[in-house]
């Protein structure tokens, strides 16, 4: 077998980069007790997607590459936090490496031992059903089992930064008037 060139980055990478920098997504994060070290574990989720409502069923992607993966390759349930627009600070603590996560964050425990973080807007606790790995990465499945629903304006991720909602008039609206 022959070495070949490999290039860093190739250009459908960039391409999927680009489309996904502007494809806007809700943020959350990820939260879990390891199994094995019996510690909170969390990270932050822009990948959450609702897969059936009939059993409430959702997913996400993580990089199998990530410190949170070995816990959530073996623990049974997890926690998703939905966050609000005003709770950015606490997403980039949960997507930041080598700190403890939950230092100085409000958060509690369920009976299961899953963390739900006290500024979630909404949460729910869910059942991991299926891990797919793809690539390097791979998709979880979970089965919702509780939570709780809050009103609270999402808080979005696009083009590498956070934002918020705002609502645009229906076109027979802007045309009015004319």
């Amino acid at each position: 077998m022959s070495a070949q060139a490999v290039s860093p980055v190739r250009p459908e990478t960039e391409v999927f980069l680009g489309i996904f920098r502007r494809h806007p997504a809700g943020v959350a994060v990820v939260t879990l007790r390891d199994p094995v070290l019996g510690h909170p574990v969390g990270f932050t989720a822009t990948s959450v997607i609702s897969v059936s409502a009939d059993p409430p069923t959702l997913a996400f992607s993580i990089s199998r590459g990530s410190s949170s993966w070995p816990a959530l390759a073996a623990v049974a349930s997890v926690v998703v936090n939905f966050l609000d627009h005003s709770a950015h600070e606490l997403s980039s603590r949960f997507a930041t490496h080598g700190i403890d996560r939950f230092a100085g964050v409000d958060w509690t425990e369920l009976d299961g031992g899953e963390p739900v973080l006290g500024r979630a807007s909404s949460w729910v606790r869910a059942t991991i059903v299926d891990r797919h790995p793809t690539a390097d990465s791979a998709l979880v499945v979970a089965r919702i089992d509780h939570g709780a629903v809050g009103g609270e304006e999402p808080l979005v991720f696009y083009d590498r930064g956070y934002h918020r909602l705002r609502s645009v008039q229906p076109a027979t609206d802007r045309t009015a008037g004319r």
